[in-house]
């Protein structure tokens, strides 16, 4: 499912901000059938920003009555899905017997560990009627000591993720610790994901850690005098005490943690072996992942190549 992103080497000197960025990655779009997301990671020559090694932006996507999300049944091995969305609904059942609706301002956990098997849909009231979705679906990988844990799924609710505001910037802590507060949300190694609301002309002075990037989910930055447009992710150095600055309105997801070992990535699985990778793959196709509980008859063939 990974698909190739472009990225930019900048050609600036240090006085105009490059000593804060190591590159732009410009996303390009995948497409899902109803609809496209756009994915920054993995890239050819950037695989990972911390323990992150996925990033999609779906939408704004906006769908007609009896169109909409519709992804059957698929396995995971090794990783952590973390789902938040902006607008609108997904309906989310997994193996466990797990089911839950993810709405705007929650986090949706799913820990795959030595696998397991969901789906991602909409109840029919939402697929009956237009509807809107937007939001961001990020893989995490597990440490090594943890990629075979018992499979899990941790459903927080919008009401107790932290909020607080730094500068008059509103934000939220979705996982890990910065500005002062620590999100609830499991953590397997040192994480952290921010989400901030930035008017024009608002500045933010980001928190540090081993990797960082930013995500321009709506608007413009500026660091320094380098613009970051809209959609784009920055990779930032090790410098500390950056400062963005908004151009226009901006709605911005900052990520990073621990820097992790090296990671294989093929279709939904990540292991840190290869041949971990092999052996998932062809459970997957003799049958012998899991079942969604009360989403049995479908499922997502494996990818021939």
């Amino acid at each position: 499912m990974s698909l190739p992103t472009s990225e930019t080497e900048l050609d600036c000197d240090l006085d105009q901000g490059c000593d804060a960025i190591d590159i732009i990655i410009q996303p390009r779009a995948k497409d899902l059938g109803e609809f496209s997301v756009r994915r920054t990671l993995p890239t050819k020559e950037r695989k990972m920003v911390g323990p992150w090694i996925f990033f999609d932006h779906m939408g704004p996507a906006h769908f007609p009555a009896g169109s909409g999300i519709n992804v059957r049944p698929h396995p995971h091995i090794n990783l952590a899905t973390v789902t938040y969305l902006f607008e609108g609904e997904i309906l989310h059942r997994d193996s466990l017997g797990n089911c839950a609706t993810i709405t705007p301002g929650d986090i949706n956990l799913m820990v795959a560990g030595r696998g397991i098997t969901h789906s991602e849909r909409e109840r029919p009231e939402v697929n009956q009627v237009d509807h809107v979705l937007h939001g961001l679906q990020l893989w995490l990988a597990l440490p090594e000591k943890d990629e075979e844990i018992d499979p899990a799924f941790y459903h927080y609710p919008a009401d107790s993720i932290p909020v607080t505001t730094v500068n008059g910037v509103p934000l939220r802590v979705l996982m890990g610790s910065a500005y002062g507060v620590t999100s609830p949300v499991l953590t397997y190694a040192e994480t952290l994901y921010v989400e901030a609301h930035l008017q024009a002309g608002q500045t933010l002075i980001l928190p540090n850690s081993e990797e960082r990037a930013i995500y321009v989910a709506k608007g413009e930055l500026k660091i320094k005098d380098r613009l970051i447009p809209e959609f784009s992710m920055v990779i930032l150095s090790a410098a500390e005490g950056v400062t963005i600055e908004a151009t226009k309105e901006a709605r911005i997801a900052l990520i990073g943690g621990e820097k992790m070992n090296k990671r294989y990535i093929e279709w939904n699985f990540i292991s840190s072996r290869k041949e971990r990778i092999t052996q998932a793959k062809q459970d997957w196709k003799e049958g012998h992942f899991p079942k969604v509980v009360d989403d049995e008859q479908e499922y997502i063939p494996l990818p021939a190549n």
